[in-house]
Formats: structure tokens, sequence, C-alpha cells
């Protein structure tokens, strides 16, 4: 763990690693609203390859329409990111930005210590994949 995100290495394929993923957000609140193909997106847009790496924007509705309510300017920081990437065969590495972290951009201490939940049941899901 760091500053800004949540991390914990997996030994699974690939798409086992996003499924167990979006179910772990889903014990915790969390929906995904997007998925981005960043690996494919960089085959298509630069012919470039690169390992798998998927990021699922994830979003609890009840945290975020307070955040909203509290500042409008959030959306700019929503959905909180988590990021699937393979590192090798077999091994893969999920990570999801702090939401905490991101809010203190804003400098809202009130609005950082209402992320510091989302931190806990994003925190939760990574430990539990």
């Amino acid at each position: 763990m760091n500053s800004i995100n949540f991390k914990k290495e997996l030994l699974c394929d690939f798409e086992s690693a996003i499924s167990r993923t979006t179910e772990a957000l889903k014990k915790e609140g969390f929906g995904v609203l997007t998925r981005i193909d960043f690996h494919s997106k960089m085959k298509e847009k630069l012919n470039q390859d690169m390992p798998p790496l998927v990021i699922l924007g994830a979003c609890n509705p009840s945290l975020a329409f307070q955040a909203y309510s509290r500042s409008p300017d959030v959306t700019s920081l929503l959905p909180c990111n988590t990021v699937v990437r393979q590192l090798s065969a077999g091994r893969i590495s999920v990570e999801v930005a702090k939401p905490s972290a991101m809010m203190e951009i804003l400098g809202d201490p009130e609005l950082t210590q209402m992320a510091c939940e989302a931190d806990l049941m994003l925190k939760r899901a990574i430990e539990n994949l």
C-alpha cells in the first residue's frame, strides 16, 4: 500500500482477476460504471503492444452523491479507478485509487474525511480478493 492506492497481487488468469475484482467491489456497494481496455486502445490508436491492462470505473452511488452534494467539483474525480494489469502469465496486479488522496486535491478537509469511508470499503474489497 502507498499513499495513492491500495494494491494486491493475484495468482490467476486475467479475466478471472477482473471478475473477482468486480465481485469484491460489488460486495462493498460499488458498481462498475465503465471498463476501459487500455491495452486494446493503445494497440488500436498507436499500434503498440502492451500487457493486458483494464481500468474499471467503480462507483458507490450513495457515497458519490454525498460527495457531490458537498462539492459539485468532486465529479472531476469520479469514478474510483480500479486497475487490473497483467504482470506476467498468471500474475495480476489489482490497484484501486484511494478516494481520500483524490479528494485532498480539492482542499476540503470535510470532503477528504468523507472519502475515508470509501477508503475503508475499497481496502476491504482489495483485501478480500
